[in-house]
């Protein structure tokens, strides 16, 4: 009950005002976001919603917003263009379940797998995408709208001094509308992004034939939803983390954005996942627990169903400022400094993720090239902590080889190059007790080492191994196994 209680109601105020805040912010990005897909504007509020709201109560990270995402919008165009609205709702179940299987089979631990400089990467990526998000709101427009957003930057980031009870985002769309409304001003507003629902949605099953070719027309959409929508929950989770200091339950991330997705799919709308931009802004407007998320969820459809004649007269500009604004409050700042201070491996992973996701506006791309960078420069580092030492004994008729460090496939070759095979001696004795061999590349080069000791007639001793290598030799080496010798050294 204690734990219930944290989660839900550790500052019910400001989880209240901080979703406010969030709905505000995510309806024209859901508007957009649908726009991108090619459905109508009221599938990515029906999604926003509804996602929002299960992820409320089943989703592992308090405090974290999930609704409708451009990354995920961007996936959906082919389908709707060549199969209709029907077969993105099918898609879009079809994608929750593949998100629950994977939290089940507690995929979500995978994120341990990414390294630090890959989240960085992430995270200035994605300030710089919102950023640009914005370009078009500002890109020729009059003089009024940049003057509109200068007053919401200055409100967001002078009236904390004033006071911290109100969240100061909430402040700057409330009072640029206002003056928008009494001068007149003829700016763009929510408005003109699109029309908007008037009425609650409603459970539908999605109307399409249920036959292998549905299947096969949907599942490669489905499961690349999946896996992208999966990838960037949990990366916002982990930085969530970071912003409050707290942990998250991955797996349970998983199967509650898997549960959301289900459900937005049979209430009308696309398919979601986590959203660092308007979980920035619920942190920094002061939400911490599941309230603010649920709340997120609740003003949105009350607004657009119920207050949309009022929520349609927000200025654009308004909600320019406030994603400015976590645009700067995205970005680690830090990492500029610390290029100097950090290893060049680490500076090119960092970097590298940020190109890939700028210039394809793919969040997976770039981290799975973050990931693979980092997998590269620890393999290759690795691989160097391998030392072989020698020492002749027996009057030069037996050398003895010592092999301290790690030995897989990028320090197999190394290990090989080590030993001397045209030195005449009667005997060689390779001590491993301070070596590991991890994979079958590193089996194959003890074999190879080895049997070329034995052609040239010398006799090999291997002892040393601890557990886990002899058990690897025992299953996949044949330098013990006489037959396969033979075989070998046949050919």
């Amino acid at each position: 009950m204690k734990a219930l209680r944290q989660e839900w109601f550790p500052n019910v105020r400001n989880d209240l005002l901080a979703g406010l805040v969030v709905a505000l912010a995510l309806i024209p990005e859901a508007i957009a976001f649908s726009i991108i897909a090619g459905v109508d504007p009221k599938v990515g509020l029906y999604a926003s919603f509804c996602i929002a709201t299960v992820t409320a109560f089943l989703g592992g990270r308090p405090g974290m917003i999930s609704a409708a995402t451009g990354a995920m919008a961007l996936l959906m165009v082919t389908l709707v263009k060549d199969h209709g609205l029907q077969y993105l709702l099918a898609a879009t179940v079809l994608t929750g379940l593949l998100q629950i299987l994977a939290g089940t089979l507690r995929m979500g631990g995978l994120m341990r797998f990414v390294s630090r400089s890959v989240i960085t990467g992430f995270v200035n990526a994605l300030a710089i995408l919102i950023f640009m998000a914005q370009l078009p709101e500002l890109i020729g427009a009059t003089w009024q709208v940049y003057a509109m957003v200068a007053a919401g930057l200055a409100i967001i980031y002078l009236f904390p001094y004033l006071t911290k009870a109100v969240p100061s985002p909430l402040v700057t769309i409330l009072v640029l509308t206002g003056v928008t409304l009494a001068l007149g001003l003829d700016i763009r507003t929510v408005g003109d992004m699109g029309d908007m629902p008037d009425t609650l949605p409603i459970f539908l099953i999605p109307d399409i034939p249920l036959t292998w070719e549905t299947l096969q027309i949907i599942f490669p959409v489905s499961a690349t939803l999946a896996a992208v929508g999966l990838l960037e929950s949990l990366m916002t989770a982990t930085i969530v983390d970071d912003l409050t200091d707290s942990t998250s339950n991955k797996n349970r991330e998983c199967v509650g954005q898997g549960v959301a997705n289900i459900t937005t799919g049979f209430f009308g709308g696309m398919a979601g996942c986590a959203m660092i931009g308007q979980s920035v802004i619920n942190i920094k407007s002061g939400g911490r627990g599941r309230l603010s998320t649920l709340a997120a969820g609740l003003f949105l459809l009350l607004m657009v169903v119920f207050a949309n004649d009022w929520v349609a007269q927000i200025p654009m500009a308004a909600l320019v400022a406030v994603m400015i604004m976590v645009s700067i409050g995205t970005f680690n700042w830090a990492s500029i400094r610390n290029l100097r201070e950090h290893s060049l491996e680490a500076n090119v992973v960092m970097l590298s993720t940020v190109i890939v996701v700028v210039f394809t506006h793919d969040l997976a791309k770039g981290v799975l090239v973050g990931v693979l960078l980092s997998g590269f420069f620890f393999a290759n580092k690795v691989g160097k902590v391998l030392h072989i030492d020698s020492l002749s004994l027996n009057e030069g008729r037996m050398r003895a080889y010592l092999v301290t460090g790690q030995v897989f496939f990028a320090s197999a070759d190394r290990f090989v190059a080590a030993f001397d095979f045209k030195e005449v001696i009667e005997r060689v004795r390779i001590d491993v007790s301070r070596a590991h061999f991890w994979d079958i590349t590193a089996i194959s080069a003890l074999d190879k080492v080895v049997i070329k000791f034995r052609r040239e007639g010398t006799e090999v001793e291997v002892d040393g191994f601890d557990e886990a290598s002899a058990t690897l030799v025992d299953r996949f080496a044949v330098h013990d196994k006489p037959d396969a010798v033979a075989r070998i050294m046949d050919h």
